[in-house]
């Protein structure tokens, strides 16, 4: 090891480590701190320490400076010295290397070797979080690399899908493409292999606009799944905000996984598909205080996260911490990271992760104007792009599905809910004899946009879903009651308990030939649902191909075939793409169905004649029809009983059988079909 100093500027510099003419200017916030060092590492891992200063510029806190002979391709970390007081939030330590907030590229894996704790931790496990550890982390954590930024775009463009029209695809970068006949093997699981010409033809096949990629930010595995032989597959656990995670890249340099993250968003956009990303600014990796110090906490744990007055972390994420967005350098720091997706990486738009959590006070009470939402609002670039809100976090009343400011889109908990109650566990439940359902006003609030949570905003406020990463997949949620997570090794533990599906009379994988029937009649009711009613539409990857998980509704730590989306495709499944693809058409066709105002719906029941106060009461009520006028104009039947029923079709219209759940394939009708079958959905237009 060696140490030098660096040339101070008198200046503020833009924050993280960026190559200039001679070597790299570096920035980092430490304001507590009483030492900062950057610290570049050779090919054989030697180590050279060089000290930088505080600078002179506003705002207090931020040390820097220029170090000649590094450059793309230095591999990096910070040593921070300064006062350890756990209670007041500084666990300043110099033994441990420490991850830039803002670095670009990020490599290598992460040991829970005791020396990557602050505090003392012996080998048993035993930690004392009070205590200052001398153990050097560096051979345990991983490097920061700086890259070259530039990229040919060309005439790279937004696709500016109008927001009607935006129909979500959430994928996971791997599981996408590591079974997809006719993408090489090498490009298998990656961000190339997600661009490559065989998976684009069956998104767009498919009739999908915007891809949301779950957490591609760079992320490690929790302490316990070591322990379980077991990896976190979905990626909520991040180390970097700014850099691409390498190992969903095809090559294992640095520089080339930045371009292959630029490259797969050009080659979408290029395809008419907009790229979204789903991110995790609610916590970090670090955890509670007895987790890992990789960055954050051995910087300025007093800013970052939100601390209790003895300096313990306030939770409201159930992951150990979270990052305190009433503070202007975590704000900043997001906002940054926000805007070089965008400007540097060209993506579309963001869901985020617990959103509640970044809307939060500093008394914990959420405010729809927050600072947060005020910025994402009035800065020129991320005002352009989409925000997507997961509206709750694990605080105090923190539910918020509706709340969040006008130019957001939310993930619709309560569509998902009234989607599985009336076609799947209320159905359930009349058929075993124990219930006749809540009956039909709620289905009815669902399909045209929700607007008992949305009043004051448009239907395309809301992201509807029936299924998503976090639950079962769509054909498990018709083949089982009860999850089946032995896998995660948590003696089954894990995952929620109340999925409201329904198994149709067997548990699990069935021979049974009506049982399969009536299955794969549910799932057709419950697309069309999400796909014939206003607002946003998302569906989840392998959902149109009939892919299941074993049961297993909390796969997050499966990165194997349970998870990986299983090409070999029957006459069943070929049969379920068509009708997904047919429907993504049908609604891109007629456009009343995707958005409208109260002025162009009428409620009939099964006769033809208007509801009425009386129908919308009665709990047994199982049939309903929702007619739109447009140009054409709509009517969706839904029949949710187990007997075959006449309906006549409302109003004088020459109406013209679309879509009908019964159909195993999509087809053209002989006749007018007027007898709807049990359990059925139907389209018709003018």
């Amino acid at each position: 090891m060696s140490t030098t100093g660096a040339r101070a500027l008198p200046l503020r510099l833009a924050p993280g480590v960026h190559p200039v003419e001679g070597g790299v200017e570096a920035s980092l916030l430490a304001p507590d701190a009483t030492a900062v060092w950057l610290c570049t590492f050779d090919d054989d891992g030697g180590e050279t320490r060089t000290e930088l200063q505080e600078l002179s510029s506003a705002p207090a806190g931020w040390w820097g400076g220029f170090v000649a002979r590094a450059g793309p391709g230095t591999r990096y970390g910070f040593r921070v010295d300064g006062p350890w007081e756990p209670a007041a939030g500084h666990r300043h330590n110099p033994a441990k290397l420490l991850l830039d907030p803002y670095a670009r590229s990020i490599e290598g894996g992460l040991t829970y070797d005791p020396a990557v704790y602050g505090h003392a931790v012996d080998g048993s496990g035993a930690m004392d979080t009070g205590t200052r550890s001398d153990g050097d982390s560096a051979p345990f954590v991983p490097r920061c690399v700086v890259v070259d930024p530039g990229f040919d775009w060309g005439p790279d463009a937004p696709p500016s899908v109008p927001r009607d029209e935006r129909v979500v695809y959430e994928v996971h970068v791997r599981e996408m493409t590591r079974l997809l006949p006719g993408v090489p093997e090498h490009l298998r699981g990656t961000y190339a292999g997600l661009a490559h010409p065989v998976t684009i033809e069956h998104l767009q096949r498919l009739g999908v606009t915007s891809i949301e990629l779950l957490p591609v930010h760079a992320f490690v595995d929790e302490p316990h799944l070591h322990s379980l032989g077991l990896t976190n597959h979905w990626g909520y656990n991040t180390i970097g905000f700014f850099a691409p995670h390498p190992p969903y890249a095809s090559s294992t340099d640095p520089q080339e996984v930045l371009l292959e993250f630029k490259g797969m968003v050009k080659l979408l956009h290029a395809a008419g598909l907009e790229v979204l990303l789903d991110v995790v600014y609610n916590h970090t990796a670090e955890q509670g205080v007895g987790g890992a110090t990789l960055g954050w906490r051995g910087l300025a744990a007093s800013r970052y996260y939100r601390l209790d007055e003895h300096g313990g972390d306030v939770d409201v994420t159930g992951c150990g911490n979270t990052l305190d967005l009433t503070d202007p350098a975590a704000l900043e720091m997001v906002l940054d990271s926000l805007r070089y997706w965008v400007r540097e990486c060209h993506v579309d738009g963001f869901r985020y992760d617990l959103a509640v959590a970044l809307g939060r006070g500093e008394d914990l009470g959420y405010d729809p104007e927050h600072p947060f939402f005020v910025a994402l609002r009035e800065d020129p670039d991320l005002s352009q792009v989409l925000h997507v809100a997961e509206p709750w976090d694990l605080g105090p009343d923190g539910w918020r599905t509706g709340q969040f400011p006008d130019v957001w889109a939310e993930w619709n908990d309560r569509f998902r809910d009234t989607s599985r109650d009336f076609w799947l566990a209320d159905a359930g439940a009349l058929a075993a004899g124990s219930g006749s359902g809540p009956g039909v006003r709620e289905l009815a609030t669902r399909l045209v946009g929700s607007r008992d949570l949305f009043a004051e905003r448009t239907p395309l406020s809301s992201v509807g879903f029936v299924t998503a990463h976090d639950g079962f997949t769509l054909a498990d949620l018709v083949a089982h009651e009860r999850k089946h997570n032995e896998a995660n090794g948590e003696d089954n533990r894990d995952g929620n308990d109340h999925n409201r599906s329904w198994n149709h009379g067997a548990e699990g994988p069935t021979d049974d030939a009506v049982i399969a029937l009536a299955r794969r009649r549910s799932v057709r009711n419950l697309l069309g649902m999400l796909l014939l009613s206003a607002g946003v539409p998302m569906i989840a990857s392998g959902d149109e191909i009939g892919r299941t998980t074993d049961g297993n509704n909390n796969p997050y730590c499966q990165d194997n075939e349970m998870t990986w989306l299983d090409w070999d495709l029957d006459e069943a499944k070929e049969d379920l793409l068509a009708t997904v693809s047919a429907l993504t058409a049908l609604r891109r066709e007629v456009a009343v169905l995707r958005d409208h105002d109260e002025s162009v719906i009428g409620w009939f029941d099964e006769t033809g004649a208007e509801m009425t106060d009386e129908a919308w009461e009665q709990d047994e009520r199982r049939t309903l029809q929702l007619r739109l006028a447009g140009e054409p104009s709509a009517l969706v039947v839904a029949h949710g009983g187990l007997d075959a029923i006449d309906v006549t079709l409302a109003g004088e219209d020459a109406w013209r059988l679309r879509w009908d759940s019964a159909w195993e394939r999509p087809q053209e009708p002989d006749g007018a079909a007027d007898a709807l079958t049990p359990l059925s959905l139907r389209l018709y237009t003018t």
